[in-house]
């Protein structure tokens, strides 16, 4: 892993420690890894949200859809239960 040194103000340090102890994280380094883990995801839902607005519509979806896809997850649900009891 490599090393980086930021430098913060004492009212930015002050809150990564409160982070580090509220949250329990070990370490700062660990607090600021989590933060630049979350700026990436959300950086990939936008992308991907500005993907889905830029795609074609997609079927209509009705009260049938939502239908089929409850008696799927009831199916799934019974064949686990099945599955489980072997």
């Amino acid at each position: 892993m490599r090393t980086m040194n930021v430098s913060l103000p004492e009212a930015m340090k002050s809150f990564v420690d409160e982070q580090v102890v509220e949250r329990g994280y070990g370490t700062s380094s660990e607090y600021v890894r989590d933060l630049i883990r979350r700026d990436q995801q959300r950086l990939q839902l936008r992308s991907l949200l500005l993907q889905g607005g830029l795609s074609a519509p997609a079927a209509g979806v009705d009260a049938a859809y939502f239908d089929g896809l409850r008696e799927k997850v009831r199916n799934a649900g019974k064949k686990a239960a099945r599955a489980g009891g072997r």
